[in-house]
């Protein structure tokens, strides 16, 4: 049997941090991991849209093999300005690449769409996720908020708020495997315009409400409900996500769990990895059980990469609050 780690949180992966900092009136905000040592890391990308800084690094055929910290940033493209900002805070603390004398903290980053969200986007001259990704860092703890906050804060599914998620689990062998994800997707996180949430098969301890599959399945379960009921539909979306571990892996391994944390997409969310979804996940390996895993645990190791993600997917939309301006409802004021 499964269960989560003592936070339930990616966190409970040894030599991780999490920090959120948002902006209430532009209804963004960013999340940032901190790794306290290098991390073994990779990315895939399953969106036909994406939004990212730093990731051509994290392919298994080029030279830099860790990483300081990931940035998960609202705002679109704007909100690459975020990894400056997680730079700048880590290079006051002497953490980075060294080359000779000098220090480049490495700092990949992903941007999700929530440009339409209701909030006020008229920052002036320079959009404010710089200092925001500097705050995130600068408040990274073991403990952090789930739902409207960091990047989560202004993320929409189709028609419920979207929110920061996290989850984690911990394997039969030792391993811990955690999820960070802030939803913004194209499709739906629950069926139909029920309650119940496409993730339930997976859930734990009643973690995001306890409700199973509805039964009988509602009539409008596999039906493609869209953001917007208009052309801003189609660019109006993105679910960015790190999976992570405490196991040792190589880079070629962390590609593969990035790859299967993006089946956990595939179990929360209908649809998804859309032309217009920028869809994409982190990996980050620590390393720090010290556990290599052998042939007779991978299979299940890698089911834990979705099952995590999914739950993560799922709690971060039930966590949601209402907020002023909101053009959306949050989950919890959703009814039958």
């Amino acid at each position: 049997m499964l269960k989560a780690g003592p936070l339930n949180l990616i966190t409970d992966v040894a030599g991780l941090l999490v920090g959120n900092a948002d902006d209430e009136k532009a209804k963004s905000g960013v999340t940032v991991v901190l790794c306290d040592a290098p991390a073994t890391a990779a990315v895939q990308v399953l969106g036909g849209a994406p939004g990212t800084r730093e990731t051509d690094l994290l392919e298994a055929h080029n030279t830099v093999e860790t990483v300081n910290a990931i940035a998960l940033a609202g705002g679109s493209a704007f909100g690459l300005d975020a990894a400056s900002g997680v730079q700048a805070a880590l290079r006051e603390k002497g953490i980075g690449f060294a080359i000779r004398d000098q220090i480049i903290p490495i700092v990949p980053a992903a941007i999700l769409f929530d440009m339409l969200n209701g909030g006020d986007k008229d920052w002036g001259r320079y959009p404010p996720y710089r200092e925001l990704g500097y705050d995130a860092a600068q408040s990274a703890g073991r403990e952090f908020a789930l739902g409207t906050t960091g990047a989560g804060t202004g993320a929409l599914t189709a028609g419920l708020k979207g929110g920061l998620g996290s989850a984690s689990t911990v394997l039969p062998n030792g391993v811990t495997v955690g999820a960070l994800v802030a939803v913004n997707a194209t499709g739906s996180v629950t069926v139909g315009r029920s309650r119940h949430f496409w993730a339930a098969p997976f859930e734990l301890d009643g973690e995001f409400g306890g409700l199973g599959y509805p039964s009988p399945m509602p009539a409008d379960a596999a039906r493609v409900f869209k953001k917007y009921e208009d052309e801003n539909s189609a660019v109006a979306n993105t679910t960015i996500a790190v999976i992570a571990t405490d196991a040792v892996l190589t880079k070629a391994a962390a590609k593969r769990l990035a790859i299967a944390a993006h089946d956990g997409f595939t179990r929360a969310i209908w649809p998804v990895h859309t032309p217009f979804d920028g869809d994409l996940v982190f990996a980050l390996a620590t390393g720090a059980s010290g556990i290599e895993v052998g042939q007779a645990d991978v299979v299940d190791f890698f089911a834990a990469a979705a099952s995590t993600m999914a739950r993560a997917i799922a709690r971060g939309v039930h966590a949601a609050s209402a907020a002023p301006g909101d053009i959306m409802p949050a989950w919890s004021a959703r009814t039958g």
